[in-house]
């Protein structure tokens, strides 16, 4: 038997005790090593997901050590040290052969859940596609920010940081000081993040942005006098409030990008400057989830140093305290919580 933690209903955790699963052809059985807390957790254990029917399994950041490989799980065996996500698309579908695997329904319609547990069951079209032997020295908290990681990879694709003199972040989390570094990375001048916790804006200035400013209503005031008057040439939305995607457009100079990549609750809407966009020829692009090159440049990034994870893991606490980490992760004291059973 095994532990692994339930979502019921929102707000209600259970650590129950599991049959621990055999590997099926193609398939690899993964005793956990860390999984990590993320805003996705956050949101469906507060008020649930409508694409996660509950009850359902919990976490889906993580990093394992295979303990059992089912028959054609090749190029894996015992004691494999793994970093992987818990996605993969079905290369086979319309929007695949388009070259859109991040929007294939087979990739999330078959999330592998259940992080949150003594071991994992890693699927054979995960196991075939996105899933690697750890390179040498990457510690288990840093391969389970692979998918986050992945994620935002993909986002930054959707947007010229590269061309940015100036890049405003807006939210402080996770997913905003991963973006940061790959703005550094690409050459942005200026890069700014604004949110409302001091403990992460902290972070983020560990992290190379030049400026952090307090979100709120004298925000735009702010980013104006240190753009003279022009806004952002990229403004990227973390936080998931139809609020915040309203407010990103009016940060943005004429000709910028608008990324709008925080994901808001089902039924939700936001409403737009109609004439600020058209005569400004300002783009509101989305951004979701990521496909295999993400992934593979997810990994590259992460086994070379690029993009350092461990600032971003403020805590960490063992499985049977899974409810004290959602807890510290939803008060923002925490940005991530590695779980280790």
């Amino acid at each position: 038997m095994m532990r692994r933690a339930v979502l019921v209903e929102p707000g209600s955790v259970e650590l129950r005790q599991v049959p621990v699963p055999e590997p099926g052809p193609g398939e690899l059985l993964v005793r956990v090593d860390a999984a990590l807390t993320c805003g996705t957790d956050l949101k469906t254990y507060r008020r649930g997901h409508a694409r996660i029917p509950l009850p359902a399994p919990m976490g889906h950041e993580l990093a394992g050590t295979v303990v059992a490989v089912g028959a054609g799980a090749h190029g894996f065996r015992e004691g494999d040290a793994l970093a992987s996500v818990p996605t993969a698309p079905c290369g086979l579908c319309r929007l695949c052969r388009r070259g859109r695997e991040s929007l294939c329904p087979d990739a999330v319609g078959r999330i592998v859940l259940g992080a949150f547990a003594d071991y994992v069951l890693l699927p054979a079209h995960v196991v075939a596609t996105n899933t690697f032997q750890r390179p040498p020295g990457m510690t288990a908290e840093t391969a389970a920010a692979l998918e986050p990681l992945a994620c935002v990879v993909h986002g930054a694709a959707r947007v010229d940081l590269a061309g940015a003199e100036t890049a405003v972040f807006l939210g402080d989390g996770a997913i905003t000081l991963l973006f940061l570094q790959l703005a550094r990375m690409c050459g942005t001048r200026t890069v700014v993040v604004a949110g409302r916790h001091g403990n992460r804006l902290a972070v983020a200035r560990q992290l190379g942005a030049e400026t952090t400013l307090a979100a709120g209503e004298a925000l735009r005031d702010e980013i104006l006098d240190r753009t003279d008057g022009e806004g952002a040439d990229v403004v990227v939305e973390c936080t998931g409030n139809p609020e915040v995607w309203e407010a990103a457009q009016t940060l943005a100079a004429d000709g910028g990008e608008v990324l709008l990549y925080g994901g808001c609750a089902a039924g939700t809407r936001a409403s737009f400057d109609t004439e600020r966009l058209h005569y400004g020829e300002i783009d509101l692009k989305g951004a979701f989830h990521y496909d295999r090159a993400d992934v593979r440049g997810a990994l590259d990034l992460l086994a070379r140093g690029d993009v350092d994870v461990a600032p971003l893991v403020t805590h960490r606490v063992s499985l049977d305290r899974l409810d004290a980490a959602l807890h510290l992760a939803l008060s923002r004291e925490a940005i991530k919580v590695a779980i280790s059973p």
